[in-house]
């Protein structure tokens, strides 16, 4: 979706599984978002500073740079710390959900997920007025 003005809001996907990015990108425009890509933490990391989108979806297990550091370094930069970041993962143990919330994360979901499980995540965080700057 190009249209910015009929965009209900620019979303970052960060996973290096491109069939998983496919199923979300397509989902999300279909539901009237703008969707960013990057198949890789040091890719979303930029994206995410040049970009500044309204949400972050965000894998754990990335090249580059993992998930926690990505979370890490946008969540403790002031610029940054008011972009909702939702974790998608695999990884299963309460360790790692733990981890990923003490980053910064404000949402964890389980792969494999329900897409309008996300969805919702997404609404009730672009509505609540904690995240905005």
């Amino acid at each position: 979706m190009t249209n910015q003005e009929s965009s209900r809001g620019r979303i970052l996907v960060v996973d290096d599984e491109p069939d998983l990015v496919r199923v979300l990108e397509f989902g999300l425009q279909a539901s009237g978002y703008t969707v960013e890509i990057a198949s890789d933490g040091q890719e979303g990391l930029k994206k995410a500073r040049e970009t500044r989108p309204d949400v972050i979806l965000l894998d754990l297990m990335l090249p580059k740079l993992d998930g926690y550091k990505v979370c890490r370094l946008l969540k403790f930069d002031d610029r940054f710390k008011h972009i909702p970041i939702i974790i998608l993962s695999a990884r299963t143990q309460e360790g790692d959900q733990t981890l990923a919330l003490e980053m910064g994360a404000n949402r964890f979901v389980t792969k494999p997920y329900d897409f309008t499980e996300i969805l919702g995540y997404i609404e009730a965080l672009l509505k609540s007025p904690s995240v905005r700057p």
